[in-house]
């Protein structure tokens, strides 16, 4: 599970600007939309016969691969890199 999310915003005429969110702190706060979520692709599970566990199972393996992955996004000269940890 990701512990840490690093937010980089690179911009052009400033300096760059960094910050770091911890994760199970955001988790606890978002929690209510979380089951909300779950329970909403349980649903659609079940609408469109897919195995719910298997689905969930999955869905659970790919956020055990987030730390580590890095995402960098350009737009024109603004840059925004996230590093998961």
């Amino acid at each position: 599970m990701p512990q840490l999310v690093t937010v980089k915003v690179d911009r052009p005429d400033h300096r760059p600007v960094r910050f770091w969110v911890p994760v199970l702190p955001v988790a606890l706060v978002l929690l209510p939309v979380v089951v909300l979520v779950v329970l909403a692709a349980i649903v659609a599970c079940l609408v469109f016969r897919i195995p719910v566990v298997r689905a969930l199972g999955a869905g659970w393996r790919v956020v055990s691969a987030l730390p580590g992955a890095r995402f960098d996004i350009e737009q024109g000269r603004l840059a925004v890199l996230v590093a998961i940890r």
